[in-house]
């Protein structure tokens, strides 16, 4: 069951992140675009977690008609798995390539890995649990027990429960080691892909009311996770590299609100699905971005590219930052242009 609204913030939420991982300059950034160093939530930090959140709602739109249905479970969860592994292998090979064309070291995980990870769990859920209520425990019980898992280890970087974890199974193929102390950290890491599983969890249960086409409730669900995601970050402070508990109902449920928000403008008054070409085609503007963006670096031409064309005609008038982003702006208008061609003409890229 294909949703417009869905696909167009899928589209929307990807062109976002392309927009925020390929700046020209990464020395001048505009705050907005940056990621919080550690506590707290910029408009960037918001990215990841509703992709993640649409993961979950679009297992339900896919799977909730088909389970109430009385299908077959073994070749649906077959499906699941492959694919969650096929998105978990696109993702080692793009480190792969980053690592041999930018001269870079081996990271093991990252955005698609644990994208692949959480769909498969998520997917076995949905087939093996289907109950709401208890998808609802499950949230719950995933959200409390990080939480408690969190406070028993301190939340500073190095010397927290998930940093620890990841330094000792991860070590030097995490996305940042310490070869002096021997420290790692990875915000795509192990233990916090369990909080990450419950955003998605969290896009599952939003799903099954956009199904049900409680988009009334489903706004109000929303804004009731954004108030609790607030009031928890009092003593649990928003935090993407840790993905806290906090932080999965504080951006969960801004998703929710976004969904509810397109789905009344798009499936009901009839808006354009702006970003819906990009939606439909996720991944493969994903993994075509990271690709270009290390020919570009592999090839040398980065540099001169944003020397001629973007820093030294723009910087003067309006700044670094400026300049800055409109690489980052340019580059993603290349692939929405791109995946608009592949739109129009029918083609879809799945993994």
């Amino acid at each position: 069951m294909r949703i417009n609204s869905v696909d167009a913030v899928r589209g929307l939420t990807v062109t976002a992140m392309l927009l925020v991982n390929d700046a020209g300059d990464w020395s001048h950034i505009y705050p907005w675009l940056e990621h919080a160093h550690w506590h707290g939530c910029t408009p960037a930090d918001f990215i990841f977690p509703v992709f993640m959140l649409i993961v979950g709602v679009s297992i339900q739109l896919a799977l909730g008609r088909q389970i109430e249905a009385g299908a077959v479970r073994p070749p649906l969860a077959q499906a699941v798995l492959l694919r969650g592994a096929r998105i978990v292998a696109l993702g080692i090979a793009l480190n792969v390539v980053s690592m041999f064309a930018m001269d870079a070291h081996f990271r093991l995980l990252g955005v698609l890995q644990r994208t692949g990870i959480c769909f498969a769990a998520a997917g076995l859920i949905a087939l093996y649990l289907p109950n709401a209520r208890t998808q609802w425990a499950l949230l719950a019980a995933t959200l409390l027990g990080y939480w408690a898992l969190l406070a028993g280890g301190g939340m500073e970087p190095n010397t927290n429960l998930a940093d620890r974890i990841d330094t000792a199974l991860l070590g030097p193929w995490s996305y940042q080691f310490d070869s002096a102390t021997g420290l790692a950290h990875e915000p795509e890491g192990i233990l916090s892909t369990l909080p990450s599983l419950g955003t998605v969890l969290l896009g599952m249960r939003a799903g099954d009311l956009l199904r049900r086409g409680r988009i009334g409730t489903l706004a109000a669900a929303g804004a009731l996770a954004m108030l609790v995601g607030g009031l928890w970050s009092l003593a649990l402070p928003l935090n993407k590299q840790l993905w806290t508990s906090s932080f999965v109902l504080w951006t969960g449920g801004f998703g929710m609100l976004a969904i509810a928000l397109a789905y009344q403008l798009i499936d009901v008054r009839g808006w354009p699905p702006l970003g819906r070409a990009m939606g439909v085609n996720a991944i493969a503007a994903y993994a075509g971005s990271w690709l270009a963006s290390c020919a570009l670096a592999a090839s040398g031409v980065m540099g001169p590219l944003y020397e001629q064309v973007f820093r030294a005609p723009l910087a003067p008038l309006f700044g670094q930052e400026f300049a800055s982003m409109a690489f980052a702006a340019s580059f993603t208008a290349v692939f929405w242009l791109a995946m608009g061609y592949a739109w129009r003409r029918g083609w879809r890229i799945t993994i």
